[in-house]
């Protein structure tokens, strides 16, 4: 699912703790994780992490070979900001990392664990989580050729990820269309009103899901995405209002709570060779635009 492990697993999952009382979204991240304070990150708050209005980095440095989780968190803690925060929005999947750190730091779980307990077995998603075993993987997807030319199946596509041994606030989540549909049907449903297993309040998901970032022109939820220059998946016809996300893999996922209807698109444009990232682009746009319009006649 790439990238949307970050609006699918890691933003509800911080959301729970903060149902809970355990922090507040302007809080600095440093008050939960004292040595991201280093290198002028001390006015980062988890809002900020949460809109990719951080200032840091897109991710990690790559340009060395480094393997490891505490390397990656060495790395996110000790990372220098490029910009102040809460001035411009920068897609970053340090932000995403962090968070991750955070649901571990709250829970005292390993993020998997964690999101297996709370968001996956809750909402029914029985074939969905990280690191999926051996045994299954002949029924996964390969992606991209790894450095030795050998296509990765059953392990996360994204290089920091993999570095970090599969398991990341920013992606690592294995799924498929069945069980994506339940998460959106019971998200749906949830922001409705109407009787749901998903595993957060009616009103956490309206804030999660309307604009809580710093600035007017790019507009993002608390990991949910809603009016950026990434928002192709919302097509020609569904509202600014709508929200979603996608991933670099060819995943992408938007919601229309006005409708109660979704898109879900599970291509693969990294197999076997990364070169359709154009053709996926346009092709999220066009089928969430006939989808839409289809919806409206049938109004």
């Amino acid at each position: 699912m790439a990238s949307l492990t970050k609006a699918t697993i890691t933003a509800p999952s911080i959301m729970q703790f903060w149902e809970q009382g355990l922090f507040q979204l302007d809080d600095p991240v440093s008050r939960y994780l004292p040595d991201f304070a280093q290198n002028g990150k001390a006015a980062i708050t988890i809002r900020h992490l949460l809109t990719h209005y951080s200032g840091l980095a897109p991710d990690l440095d790559l340009s060395t070979p480094w393997t490891g989780k505490d390397e990656a968190v060495h790395r996110a803690m000790t990372a220098v900001p490029q910009a102040p925060a809460g001035q411009h929005f920068v897609y970053s999947d340090i932000n995403f990392i962090v968070l991750g750190l955070l649901v571990e730091r709250f829970s005292q779980l390993p993020l998997n664990v964690y999101a297996a307990r709370h968001i996956l077995q809750p909402i029914g998603m029985q074939e969905s989580g990280f690191l999926p075993p051996a045994t299954v993987r002949p029924l996964i997807a390969p992606t991209q050729y790894d450095e030795n030319h050998i296509p990765l199946r059953g392990v996360v596509h994204d290089p920091t990820a993999r570095r970090m041994g599969g398991v990341a606030g920013h992606a690592g989540l294995f799924s498929d269309a069945h069980d994506m549909a339940l998460y959106a049907s019971s998200l749906l449903d949830r922001l409705a009103g109407r009787p749901s297993n998903y595993p957060l309040r009616t009103a956490t998901l309206r804030l999660m899901t309307s604009p809580q970032s710093p600035g007017v022109t790019d507009l993002r939820g608390l990991g949910w995405d809603i009016a950026t220059h990434y928002s192709t998946p919302r097509g020609d016809i569904f509202p600014v209002g709508s929200f979603g996300h996608t991933g670099y893999t060819g995943t992408s996922l938007w919601m229309d709570a006005g409708s109660s209807a979704f898109v879900l698109i599970l291509t693969n444009r990294v197999h076997p060779l990364d070169t359709n990232g154009k053709a996926i682009v346009k092709l999220r746009h066009d089928v969430a635009t006939v989808a839409a319009r289809a919806l409206r006649g049938r109004a």
